[in-house]
């Protein structure tokens, strides 16, 4: 399978899940040392627009910086967090599906619609508050919580936090009548 390259200044979906469903995250903990790891190893050559962690997958949003080394650094993300999960789980071999995915966004329309996906997932995958939900970039959005993700770029792409909010809330009751963005 040929793997899509990542390009300076595009956007992307970047997610994976654990192999053979397999749990990645079992605690806040490890979710926390997950969002660490990101922040230690690509916060120069890639920028955070959205994240959602779920206990057997995640979501990236993110736009590139250097595409000379963010697969190398991603790669370095996905490695360090899957060597210490091994190491506290007393378990061995792969925690990843083999490549994380990741699909280019072609515009502005699907970045917005994916921001919605990605905060949503705990809502669609477990009926979970997604305004409460601690580990997606929901909360820190609408807080003044200090963060590196993009908060004033994807503020900008709903045009105000009251249609963020909005928009948050009409696609969940579009998710609660059976629509699925895929």
């Amino acid at each position: 399978m040929k793997l899509e390259v990542l390009h300076n200044q595009m956007f992307y979906h970047i997610y994976n899940r654990g192999i053979n469903g397999c749990d990645i995250f079992t605690s806040d903990e490890n979710k926390r040392y997950f969002l660490q790891k990101l922040k230690d190893h690509t916060q120069e050559v890639l920028d955070v627009y959205a994240y959602c962690l779920m206990n057997n997958h995640f979501h990236l949003i993110v736009q590139i910086v250097n595409e000379d080394v963010v697969i190398q650094k991603l790669s370095n993300v996905f490695n360090a967090y899957a060597k210490a999960f091994n190491k506290q789980e007393k378990r061995t071999g792969s925690l990843f599906k083999k490549h994380f995915r990741r699909k280019e966004l072609i515009n502005e329309s699907y970045l917005r619609n994916l921001i919605l996906y990605v905060h949503l997932n705990p809502k669609k995958h477990f009926n979970l508050d997604y305004t409460q939900y601690k580990y997606t970039s929901y909360f820190t959005m609408v807080s003044n919580k200090a963060t590196l993700l993009k908060r004033n770029e994807v503020i900008e792409i709903f045009e105000s936090v009251e249609n963020f909010v909005n928009s948050h809330s009409l696609y969940k009751d579009k998710l609660e009548e059976g629509f699925t963005f895929e």
